[in-house]
């Protein structure tokens, strides 16, 4: 059942955005970028942005949905009268109040041994703060507090809204550069493109190379912007639960970072959580997160 919900969902989501996508190319009367004269440079720069803003924004706007979706995440009862999760809504609404946030995120609960917890959603007021079954079982609340407040810092700082600018622009400057390129190195801009079927198919090829290029590349980009991120959250956590209690919530997810749990392991979701299996080498270009290790030592030494 729920392999089919998620076929459902993937399904769902990329319908969406193709026919939101034309919808917004034929508003803007967005023909061919390539004719027998050459390339429309505008129409290609309004395809390429279009295409990586719009697939990267409609993401944004569904992100609570697909968490809860993918996640399988169970919100809870703003009035429950559960003691432990009225401790953990309770918690989540006064760090909130702290952080000066208007609306008070959704809370929710996911099942996984993973000690773990993301925030995600497509603005403040429609935020969700989710921690896994496992990190309420393991931690103490003086370490649960640090990890929400790391999380309700994300939301404070609208991370989630400037991780999806960003990558939308990556998306734009990749599909961008890989046509101009491939036009002129496959030789279209000096043939007749009703005369010249091999130089297309050599332009189709030099896309897909130079898409996987400038991926690579835009990828790194997004990759250290989220590990700043995640120091500036420690940094945020530690304002409003306190260093002691950001630290100890740190120290707590490297004891338990061996817990983990290919259930929920999820790459779309990777970038949301506040921890993830730590990366050496030149894997490390590409991790969404910094070593536990160096946040801590980042908090200690008020860096």
């Amino acid at each position: 059942m729920a392999i089919a919900k998620r076929i459902f969902l993937f399904l769902a989501i990329n319908f969406l955005v193709v026919i939101t996508i034309s919808l917004v190319l034929s508003l803007f009367n967005v023909r061919p970028f390539l004719n027998s004269y050459g390339i429309d440079y505008p129409s290609l720069m309004i395809f390429c942005l279009v295409w990586g803003m719009g697939g990267a924004l409609i993401s944004l706007s569904l992100s609570r949905t697909m968490a809860k979706w993918l996640m399988g995440v169970k919100v809870i009862d703003v009035g429950t009268r559960d003691p432990n999760l009225r401790a953990l809504v309770d918690t989540v609404h006064d760090l909130a109040h702290a952080a000066h946030l208007r609306d008070m995120p959704e809370v929710g609960i996911f099942s996984s041994p993973e000690a773990n917890a993301f925030a995600t959603g497509p603005t403040k007021k429609r935020s969700l703060v989710a921690v896994s079954s496992g990190l309420l079982q393991r931690m103490t609340q003086k370490e649960l507090e640090g990890v929400i407040a790391h999380e309700i810092s994300h939301i404070a700082s609208g991370d989630m809204v400037t991780m999806t600018l960003l990558q939308g622009i990556v998306n734009a400057f990749v599909m961008f550069m890989a046509r101009a390129l491939a036009f002129v190195l496959s030789g279209l801009g000096n043939k007749r493109q009703d005369s010249s079927k091999g130089s297309y198919g050599s332009y189709m090829v030099l896309v897909f190379v130079f898409e996987i290029l400038f991926m690579i590349m835009g990828s790194l980009v997004v990759a250290w912007f989220s590990r700043f991120r995640e120091f500036r959250a420690d940094r945020g956590g530690a304002d409003l639960a306190g260093k002691e209690k950001m630290i100890a919530a740190l120290e707590s997810l490297r004891s338990m970072q061996r817990i983990q749990d290919p259930m929920v392991d999820k790459p779309a979701f990777e970038a949301m959580k506040i921890s993830t299996p730590k990366k050496t080498g030149w894997k490390m270009l590409f991790a969404s997160h910094p070593p536990l290790e160096e946040r801590i030592a980042r908090l200690k030494s008020g860096i």
